[in-house]
């Protein structure tokens, strides 16, 4: 199989986080197709665990769904940032701790099909208290929640993003392997 060949590259429109092209694709058997495409600046999630095995969560009003979401902490990358750094920073703006060890979890697509949104998740351990630094339109309200409930929560369709559900299982499974 051969990877097509995408001839034309139009931009459709830009906005802060996303870029949407239609892309004029040539197969291998010379036939075209026109597919949308999005471009995502790039985003870093942290799965945080303090000394007493909770996980922070973060609720917040989500559009795409229309509706409160339960997640990880997550945001996307500042110009010229790696995730790494995004994720430690996103951890303290959004529930206001900082870790003293952050290393990688898990990685993925989320929507491979039409976007190449590429997130890494991190594990952050050893928090300490500093202060929430929220955007301006950023609303959230942070809980600790024990692993086996959000675990439930997911199996019982209750949690339903998908960085949440990758990390999430990801550190279930790894800890209970060791």
């Amino acid at each position: 199989m051969t990877k097509p060949e995408c001839i034309e590259k139009k931009e459709v429109c830009k906005g802060r986080i996303l870029t949407f092209y239609k892309n004029t694709m040539k197969f291998e058997n010379g036939d075209t197709a026109v597919w949308d495409f999005v471009h995502h600046n790039g985003a870093a999630a942290v799965v945080a665990v303090d000394e007493d095995g909770k996980l922070f969560m973060v609720k917040q009003y989500r559009p795409g769904c229309d509706r409160f979401t339960l997640e990880i902490p997550a945001g996307c990358l500042n110009p010229g940032e790696d995730r790494k750094t995004a994720a430690v920073r996103e951890l303290e703006e959004e529930t206001g701790y900082k870790c003293e060890k952050a290393e990688l979890l898990n990685k993925y697509y989320p929507a491979s099909a039409y976007d190449d949104e590429y997130i890494e998740i991190y594990l952050a351990t050893g928090l300490k208290k500093t202060a929430q630094n929220l955007d301006p339109d950023e609303f959230v309200e942070v809980l600790k929640m024990d692993p086996e409930e959000l675990v439930r929560m997911i199996i019982d369709c209750e949690i339903s993003d998908g960085k949440t559900i990758a990390g999430i299982l990801t550190y279930y499974t790894k800890k209970n392997r060791r």
